[in-house]
């Protein structure tokens, strides 16, 4: 069964350099690699989503300039069901440049959000029928808030079930979080919802306490290869990691969120759909770039049978 899952985010057009190690202030290193391809959280997210087997409609805002144009050819030529397109005449399209570096392909980003920044309150109501008609809208935070909230409360008043990926991070209030069915942050943004340092599964357990009591239901709180920790109104389990041959870790937790969302669509439950959501972000890790590099669902059933000792633990 396909589910429909409106994804409402940025599209940014990402610039990538491979590097031995990352430079030092005020040193300049030579690339062992470089490319250009289609990033931005929201268009990652639905890319992750369209091949983990949901049918998508992404919902994003570009510039009127060159960027905008390969953006509008990229996104026609990904495959979703349909495409909702706003475009700005005064910011840029999107942009980032990212340092892929060492032997576990980690990786800094710098990002200038353009018109991902400039989603109007008329452009946002345009979306309800969309939206009232997925099974999942799924939202990150490389948008401006007061759209982000827009989208939240369409979702919320036409009975979608909306999670909620804030990153990267901007200050939202208790009334915002308490309206999202589901939240998915890391551990840096579950440290900064919280105000205690999350490093570990712990400190998470102690973290997604303070995050019920803020009207949260559902959290995902995702620790890197410490797996992550599901908690369902105060019931915790461990979701693990699945063994990967890193070589570009961006774009990880984006295809987590797209791959969780496409399987909650289809039906599947939480605890089910975060395992595979886990195996699916092994996988991209393991493939360059990052709209680029989000595997098929084929690739990731195979990867679940082949650890098939993995499973979602009671903690």
């Amino acid at each position: 069964m396909k589910g429909r899952v409106c994804v409402f985010g940025s599209f940014n057009l990402d610039i990538v350099a491979g590097m031995a190690r990352f430079p030092k202030p005020g040193e300049s290193l030579v690339a062992h690699s470089s490319m250009m391809g289609a990033g931005g959280k929201g268009a990652n997210q639905a890319t992750a989503a369209l091949r983990a087997g949901a049918r998508v409609h992404y919902i994003g805002k570009i510039g009127n300039d060159d960027y905008g144009i390969f953006a509008r050819r990229h996104l026609e030529n990904t495959g979703f069901d349909a495409i909702t397109l706003f475009t700005c005449k005064e910011k840029p399209t999107g942009n980032a440049l990212i340092f892929v570096a060492g032997d576990d392909a980690e990786n800094m980003i710098s990002v200038y959000p353009g018109a991902n920044l400039t989603v109007t309150a008329a452009e946002t109501q345009r979306c309800q029928p969309t939206i009232a008609a997925a099974d999942i809208l799924l939202l990150q935070l490389e948008n401006n808030l007061n759209a982000i909230q827009r989208m939240i409360d369409i979702g919320r008043d036409a009975g979608t079930f909306v999670i909620l990926n804030p990153a990267p991070w901007q200050k939202v209030s208790d009334a915002l979080l308490s309206k999202v069915n589901l939240i998915t942050p890391n551990c840096t943004e579950a440290s900064l919802l919280t105000g205690m340092v999350v490093s570990d599964i712990a400190s998470a357990k102690q973290a997604a306490m303070l995050l019920h009591d803020k009207g949260v239901g559902q959290l995902i709180i995702t620790l890197g290869m410490q797996g992550a920790l599901l908690s369902v109104d105060r019931v915790m389990s461990l979701i693990p990691v699945f063994p990967a041959h890193p070589k570009d870790t961006t774009g990880a937790g984006d295809a987590f969120n797209g791959a969780l969302a496409a399987r909650l669509a289809a039906g599947e439950p939480l605890e089910k759909a975060a395992l595979f959501a886990s195996a699916y972000a092994s996988v991209s890790v393991e493939n360059i770039g990052a709209a680029q590099g989000m595997p098929r669902y084929a690739d990731v059933l195979e990867r679940m049978q082949s650890h098939p000792q993995l499973a979602v633990t009671a903690l």
